[in-house]
């Protein structure tokens, strides 16, 4: 059988050539397989071109364009391939794999294995790009290439991310200019893509940044959960606004992880871990392991992940007597079950968890007498825990691709703050935000194919189910108000009183999401594509108040204060793409965003908010592919309006609150690329420019919950005497620094013995930002330099690490914040002080 197909696949390729000499032609070849790439170069010069294995006509290749003869058409084709071109008569050429060569030191040691006569390949997930494989950007949900791609995209692979150590978001940042974050601690933060950020709080509003691992969203309207990045293919960033593909909540862009899929067939296991040591801190270690087993044959295969890693802690709280108070311990799996049901059809069951505990916050007091110190009174500290278990069915039906991908998830984050009023008693808030969701993506999709058209059409549903509970109140305060009631005999007022002491307004927001949509794109010439999309969003908002007013309500009112309200939006796109020579682009390109409203605490009171909506106009463009050849470039420039801009701030009672604090428009920059210096060397650099402005403060009323917009139901005396306040005058969007930038420097070198030095640097620029909107949150933030290094020795299954983080042991100010209450001190979230970790890997 096997000594069949080569014969048959050169007559399928023999046969797609008419009897015709090799001639010059205008090629417009479009991407797919080195077999359909082969066979269009044939159609048109005339050429005959025989694939010496099957096997290598199956991989991705990008687009053949340009006026050309038959000999550079193949050249350009073994090029993209990683083939090698012999010819074997004129006019005819025949495509086999180039000639053994040592591996380099980054490429992940996987045994050979023989592929089963019967068995029919399915296409293999991405993959970390080397020189010669076209880059195929999954996040397009339609196969694109990277010079296919009318968007600023980033790529950072999966392999490189681990290196180090395992970490989470963090390690995003270090490597990409165009992603900030707020940095209240792993489990809590929110991330912001090109200048597009609402505030520093995670409230009832949905993130700026759509965060999916796989095809579906991670969360709705809960913080970064900060996973761990082990054993992914890779991370892929778009800039948003994407809301043609991605709907709600990707404003700012999106940020996909893409696992490392169970290999059939194959067994092995992969183990790393480390011990670090953080200057005038506590010591850490971290722990990693991958297995891959096949179950049948290679009809089943299980892989498996496990991560264990424990931070030190650096910040002390001599108010308590405690030091390196912040320790955080992090604990994450995840299982992958892939199944073939069928030629071509797959099933894959993937189930993952994290639970994250941090002993205590990471902010100091900043203008201290000492460094790294909290004058807090109370313990503080956070749990963040998250799950999601996934089943999703990948197939095709003739030309078209099916994915199908269904996942249930929850989220939990229980927060402490410290609320001690100057000269007080000590005080805590607790915070609990608690979110359910069920969705289902499944889509049709066809890569461009020899007509120059591609398209996807799709359709999801979200059910998100999110309740926000408060508790205020002194230290002790449940055992106070027991006494006094055995004590005293009370009105019932009073015992009204003492209830509601240690708790807070909470909320609930319901969100259920049902979408369609759909992109296509044309090759209207052969350097000119034009693309356009489409998305309809029907959104059924509801929401309830938690503990509303218990003293001057009573129960039965309280629970009355409910909302329910629908909204659909139309979301298109369009975008025009030019081939700039062999491996340039340029492009411009309109996307639209929006977020649902909802409802938010005010104070003791409930009241609602509105949608949010995006339009952006980017022009961009490039050269070459990232970390690919001698030489690459990307750089955009866009304009984006944003209305009614959801945001937070501090109530009037203390408490983050959620409004819509105006109109702004923001213009970003955005430059990146790298350069080979020398044979192994490869520097490489990034930089963003954001200028905003909020224009159109408006008036609000925190108080109110009776809103025409929406079914309300409260007593008229409930607001009655409550005052109408303004937004404040913000003129710049909040936690976005005007210049971001960052370099980094890669080498490495082989021994003749096998083993090998990889050598990894990088340093960063964040520049000053705004913590958020009001006098209390004016406090600036940033301006400061991070920078680190990790250097690998060893062969290619087995190395020994050594990381420094934070080389220059600077302090900085990540986060201007570390609880919202006034307590009468300024804060700061500084760097974590420089540290260094020694660890290993080996792989079996």
């Amino acid at each position: 059988m096997r000594q069949l197909a080569a014969p048959l696949a050169a007559l399928v390729v023999l046969a797609a050539t008419a009897p015709l000499a090799a001639r010059e032609a205008e090629l417009a070849v479009p991407a797919g397989t080195v077999s359909e790439v082969a066979i269009g170069i044939a159609r048109a010069t005339g050429a005959s071109i025989v694939i010496a294995d099957p096997a290598l006509g199956r991989a991705r290749v990008a687009g053949i364009r340009g006026r050309m003869d038959a000999p550079e058409a193949v050249r350009r084709l073994a090029r993209a391939s990683g083939l090698q071109a012999v010819q074997v008569a004129p006019g005819a050429w025949r495509l086999v794999a180039p000639p053994p060569r040592r591996p380099s030191l980054l490429a992940r040691t996987r045994p050979p294995r023989e592929v089963p006569e019967q068995r029919v390949s399915h296409t293999p997930p991405p993959s970390a790009p080397v020189d010669g494989e076209p880059i195929t950007v999954t996040a397009t949900k339609r196969d694109l290439t990277y010079a296919e791609t009318p968007a600023q995209v980033t790529l950072l692979d999966g392999e490189r991310l681990e290196r180090g150590g395992v970490g989470g978001t963090e390690k995003i940042m270090q490597r990409a200019a165009t992603v900030s974050s707020t940095y209240l601690g792993s489990g809590r933060n929110k991330l912001f893509i090109r200048g597009i950020a609402d505030s520093s709080f995670t409230g009832p509003t949905q993130a700026t940044v759509g965060q999916y691992f796989g095809d579906l969203r991670l969360s709705y309207n809960a913080p970064d959960p900060d996973l761990r990045l082990s054993d992914m293919e890779r991370v892929e960033i778009l800039e948003g606004p994407q809301g043609t593909l991605y709907g709600a909540g990707s404003l700012g862009g999106i940020i996909r992880l893409v696992p490392r899929a169970p290999e059939p067939g194959e067994t092995s296991l992969v183990v790393s871990g480390g011990a670090s040591a953080i200057a005038n801190g506590e010591p850490g270690g971290d722990a990693h392991a991958t297995m891959n087993l096949p179950l049948a044959g290679e009809t089943a295969t299980l892989r498996l992940n496990l991560d264990a890693a424990t931070l030190g802690g650096y910040i002390d709280k001599p108010a308590i007597g405690r030091r390196n108070v912040n320790r955080t311990a992090i604990f994450a799996g995840r299982a992958a079950l892939r199944l073939d049901i069928a030629p071509e059809w797959q099933v894959d069951v993937i189930v993952l968890g994290q639970d994250t505990e941090a002993d205590d916050s990471q902010y100091a007091d900043r203008n201290g007498t000492r460094r790294l110190v909290s004058s807090a009174q109370v313990a503080e500290g956070s749990r963040a825990q998250y799950g999601q278990a996934q089943l999703v069915v990948t197939g095709r039906i003739g030309d078209v691709r099916v994915k199908s991908s269904t996942g249930i998830g929850a989220q939990d984050l229980t927060e402490r703050y410290d609320a001690t009023v100057p000269g007080g008693l000590p005080r805590l808030f607790r915070q609990r935000n608690e979110t359910r969701m069920i969705a289902n993506e499944t889509r049709l999709w066809q890569p461009v194919g020899e007509d120059g058209i591609g398209w996807v059409l799709g359709a999801s549903i979200i059910d998100n189910r999110n309740t926000v509970t408060r508790r205020l109140g002194d230290v002790g305060t449940a055992g106070v108000a027991a006494g006094i009631a055995e004590s005293v005999a009370v009105t019932s007022n009073a015992r009204a009183l003492i209830a509601a002491i240690p708790t807070s307004t909470g909320v609930r927001n319901t969100v259920f999401e049902l979408t369609g949509y759909g992109e296509a794109s044309y090759r209207l010439l052969p350097r000119l594509t034009l693309a356009a999309g489409l998305r309809l969003t029907s959104v059924e908002l509801g929401g309830a108040g938690e503990d509303v007013l218990p003293l001057f309500l009573g129960e039965a009112a309280a629970g009355a204060i409910t909302a329910r309200r629908r909204e659909t939006a139309w979301l298109p796109s369009a975008s025009a793409l030019v081939d700039v020579g062999e491996d340039g682009r340029a492009y411009v390109r309109y996307q639209e965003g929006f977020r649902p409203g909802g409802l938010a605490v005010s104070g003791d009171f409930v009241r609602q908010f509105r949608s949010d909506h995006a339009r952006t106009v980017e022009l961009g463009g490039g050269w070459g592919q990232p970390g690919r050849g001698d030489f690459d470039l990307a750089a955009s420039l866009s304009y984006t309006r944003w209305r009614d801009i959801q945001a937070d701030f501090i109530d009037e009672a203390g408490l983050p609150s959620t409004a819509n604090i105006g109109n702004g428009r923001i213009w970003a920059a955005s430059l990146s690329g790298s350069v080979r210096i020398a044979p192994g060397l490869r520097f490489e650099a990034g930089a963003t420019l954001n200028d905003s402005d909020v224009d159109e403060p408006v008036f609000f009323a925190p108080t109110q919950v009776s809103l025409a917009r929406f079914d309300v139901v409260a007593p008229p005396d409930a607001i009655a005497g409550q005052s109408f306040l303004a937004a404040p005058r913000l003129s710049r969007i909040p936690n976005i620094a005007r210049f971001s930038g960052r370099a980094g420097l890669q080498w490495r070198r082989s021994f003749a013995n096998g083993t090998g030095i990889e050598a990894d640097g990088w340093v960063s620029y964040i520049g000053k930002s705004r913590l958020g909107i009001g006098p209390e949150l004016g406090e600036l933030q940033g301006d400061y330099l991070d920078s680190g290094a990790i250097l690998r020795w060893g062969r290619e299954n087995a190395g020994l690490t050594l990381s420094v983080t934070n080389l220059a042991g600077s302090e900085g100010n990540r986060f201007a914040l570390g609880t919202p209450f006034s307590t009468g001190r300024a804060q700061e979230t500084p760097l974590q002080p420089r540290t260094i970790r020694i660890g290993f890997d080996a792989r079996f």
